[in-house]
Formats: C-alpha cells, structure tokens, sequence
C-alpha cells in the first residue's frame, strides 16, 4: 500500500507541474501562439489556422504576399511591418486625405494602387473590386463578426480582424497581440517583436523620467473622432498625459466612445487648465471660433498666460502611435524642461517615425499643420485641418 501511495503522489506532482507555467511581461511570437491566438499550423498543406482578435478561426496561406487592409488604421499595422510592397490595394479615404498620416507620407507609391472601397469610418469595401486586385488575406478593424464572415464569404478571400484596443496608453496588450498576429501571417514575427520592443522602450522612459514629479493641470482640445472637432473634444485617457504622469482634467469625465468626450465651454472655464494642448487636427475649426468667441478664449488661464502649445494630430483614422509618442516628448518638454534638457522633440519624432514608417516625416507634418510649438490664437493659420465628414 505504501508503494501504491508513494506511487500516486508522484503521478500528482508531475500532473500539477504541467499545469504550472511561468509569466512575463514581454510580448513574443512564441507568446502569442502559447495564448493560442495561432491554434495550430500545416505548411505542408500551405496553410496556417489562426484566431484573430473576435475569436474567429481563419485558415489563411502559409506564406502570403499579396493583401488589403480595410478600416481606420489597418493599412498603418502593415507599413509598421515595412511590408508594404505587398499591400495590392487602399481605400479612397487614403487617397483623398493624402496628407497628416505618417504611413502615407514615408509611402506615396501606395496611392497608385486600386481602389477596394471608400473607406472612412464604418464604411465597408467594395467585393467585386476585393475580388478584382486578389489579395491572400484582408485585415479588417473595426467591423463585427458577421461582417467579417459576410466579407469572407463573398470574396472567398481569408478576413482576419485586428484591433487598436483602448490605447489609454501606448503598450495596450489588444494592439501588441494584433501586432503579433498580423506578423505571424506576414511573416514578421520578428519586426513585431521589434516594434512593440520599441513601443515598451519609449513608454518606459517617458514614464520614469516624469514619475513622482507634481504636475500642473492640463487639458487638450481639438482632437479627432470620426472627423474633425474643436477646443471641446478631449480624451479621458490621453495617452501622451497619461505615461507623462500628468494631471489631465478631463480624466473623471465620463466616455462611452473609446474615451473621446465633447464637454461643455463652461465646463472647460470652470476647470481652467494651467496648460493647454491643441491637437492641431482641429486647429482650423478652434482659430474661427476664437474669431466669434474671443471673450470665451481670452478668459482661460492658459490663453492669458501664454500657456498654449500646438501638438500633432492624436486621430486621423485612427489613432496614430508613432504621432502620440512624440507629442509626449514635446509636451513632456513642454512641462518639464529640466527634465527634457538635451532632447530635441523633433529629432525624437524623426527618429521614431523613421523607425516605424522608414522615413523622418516630421517636416511635412509640420508643414501642414504647425508642428510643435506654441500657438497665438489671435495670428495663428494653418494649412490643412482634419476631414469634418470623413
């Protein structure tokens, strides 16, 4: 009986030893097929079976060289993967607002492809014109399961469905796994783990050079949401004022929309923020309210002081990551200048979309609306603001 026991203690032991796994808080390739996002592969058969980001099964080819992307900021997940050249056709919006989306500027010759659809905001694409440039798979975002099984079962074509996540930082564990998963079925395992690497590197840095400080209380306006806004649209979770450890007055305010809120004038003069933030994707729309609302402007502290700075646009189909990191190192600047001493805002937003677009963009942001730097109402132009109608 004794060796029987001895025996089946063993057993349990070993049994309870598989179940056990250590964690980590780095995001690999090998992660993401150990959480089962990739079930199972046949390259022999010439395909992979994965699970995209709504739990869906695909079963997409094995080697594939020939896709789409659908939706606000899909095609920007490609051009992270410097995978572009296998990009066979973009939506109209692309087209039509070529300007104010790094991925676009560092790549032009993408606007020589065909068109697959409208694109904007929950717009769907064209099917015969999918079927017609034959992409191996469609990344979509922003899209339910019926339609992303509507999509596939007329074009016959693999959908797979990505996501942003919420982003009320830049190391949102949603966007790292779709990173992860459009590599695997690219082929990029590598240069996703390399891009989240990054994206952790930068998060991390503006978070500990800015821990423990006191923070003044801020506020930004004019960001995008499905088109342009004025000084009244905000976010709760600004991710540049969040890793910045910053006092964002906006953040108990309540949102039922990814964190966007429209707040009230009086509400803003009530709260009367020592620093504000201009996303300068709406720029146009606040510089003719000021014209028609100077007494409302003039009497906020920040305006009074000369405490208003421009930043670059935050949303312009969907929410732009290598744009929001660098406007954290200029407002951190900003804020805290002894802090930021010895660092260039726009060599660090050349450095970071040279890395995530393969191209120093910041020029031709700036050229259209501003770049950073501080903003006169009153004598204040710029040259392009965000679509009002996308």
């Amino acid at each position: 009986m004794r060796r029987v026991l001895a025996f089946l203690i063993i057993l349990l032991v070993v049994s309870m030893a598989g179940c056990i796994g250590t964690s980590t808080s780095n995001y690999t390739s090998s992660s993401i097929s150990s959480s089962s996002t990739v079930t199972s592969s046949s390259a022999g058969q010439g395909y992979i079976t994965v699970t995209d980001m709504l739990g869906r099964t695909v079963k997409v080819p094995a080697n594939v060289s020939r896709v789409v992307a659908v939706g606000p900021g899909a095609l920007r997940i490609i051009a992270y993967f410097n995978a572009t050249k296998d990009v066979v056709g973009i939506e109209e919006f692309e087209k039509h607002f070529p300007y104010g989306r790094p991925y676009i500027l560092a790549h032009p010759e993408l606007l020589k492809l065909p068109v697959i659809g409208p694109g904007g905001p929950g717009k769907l694409p064209d099917i015969e014109a999918l079927i017609k440039v034959h992409p191996q798979v469609i990344f979509m975002v922003f899209v339910s399961r019926q339609t992303a099984d509507d999509v596939q079962q007329k074009t016959g074509i693999p959908v797979v469905v990505l996501s942003y996540g919420t982003l009320k930082n830049f190391t949102d564990p949603v966007f790292f796994k779709s990173l992860l998963l459009a590599g695997k079925i690219l082929g990029k395992e590598k240069r996703a783990e390399e891009v989240i690497k990054f994206i952790e590197e930068q998060q991390a840095y503006l978070e500990n050079l800015t821990k423990g400080l006191k923070s003044p209380r801020v506020y930004v306006g004019g960001i995008g949401f499905k088109g342009a806004h004025g000084i009244t649209s905000t976010f709760t979770d600004y991710a540049p004022f969040t890793v910045l450890h910053l006092d964002n007055v906006a953040s108990n305010l309540k949102s039922t929309n990814y964190g966007w809120v429209q707040v009230d004038k009086e509400w803003l003069l009530k709260e009367n923020p020592d620093y504000i933030f201009i996303d300068e994707g709406g720029l146009k729309i606040i510089l003719d309210d000021y014209k028609s609302n100077t007494d409302f402007y003039n009497s906020l502290k920040a305006v009074k002081e000369g405490h208003v700075y421009g930043v670059l646009p935050y949303n312009f189909y969907n929410t732009n990551i290598g744009i929001a990191i660098a406007d954290a190192y200029y407002i951190g600047k900003v804020i805290y200048p002894e802090r930021f001493k010895g660092i260039d805002p726009v060599e660090k937003a050349n450095e970071i979309f040279t890395f995530l677009v393969g191209k120093p963009v910041y020029g031709e942001l700036a050229k259209e609306f501003g770049g950073f730097g501080k903003i006169d109402l009153a004598s204040g132009n710029v040259t392009y603001g965000l679509p009002t109608n996308p």
